[in-house]
């Protein structure tokens, strides 16, 4: 039982010192999905291709993502005429509660419900927030495993903006 502890705290540690590493998938094509969101509309990733997209995993009960939801809001409109998308993977949590933090958040962007965890693993992502830099072409640019700053959303919007 003392292990435990020792155990949480190497994977947390772990997880903090990788802040952006490099990922499989970075140069590969985004792994495609389609979901609903909180309204029972699809979201679909490939109907986003042609346009630099920001895949964030989050959650409500995440405060990294109460604090880094600010920066998406402010990225989506300096950078609307881009065509920068950010779409929300809502990672093992509850609609309700999901639904409540979008509007608490202003979030103006569809939220995705990923119910049975698959696109969760299919981006390798274990826990919130972990956002995903998609080019134009639909390839993974960029990775941020943790809470994004101003500097790392900047360097991570480089990769996908103006890109043709």
């Amino acid at each position: 039982a003392a292990v435990l502890p020792l155990i949480l705290l190497a994977l947390l540690v772990g997880r903090l010192t990788l802040g952006a590493a490099p990922a499989p998938l970075i140069g590969s094509v985004a792994p495609d999905f389609a979901l609903a969101d909180l309204d029972g509309n699809p979201v679909r990733l490939a109907d986003l291709r042609g346009r630099p997209v920001i895949v964030n995993f989050w959650a409500s009960y995440c405060a990294s993502c109460v604090e880094e939801f600010p920066l998406l809001k402010t990225a989506m409109t300096e950078h609307r005429a881009d065509g920068l998308a950010v779409v929300g993977i809502v990672f093992q949590d509850r609609s309700e509660a999901a639904r409540a933090f979008m509007g608490r958040m202003q979030a103006t962007w569809p939220a995705a419900m990923d119910v049975t965890g698959e696109v969760a693993q299919a981006y390798g992502v274990f826990a919130p927030p972990e956002s995903f830099f998609i080019d134009r072409q639909g390839r993974v640019a960029g990775r941020q495993i943790g809470e994004l700053s101003r500097g790392d959303l900047a360097r991570q919007l480089g990769l996908i903006i103006g890109k043709e």
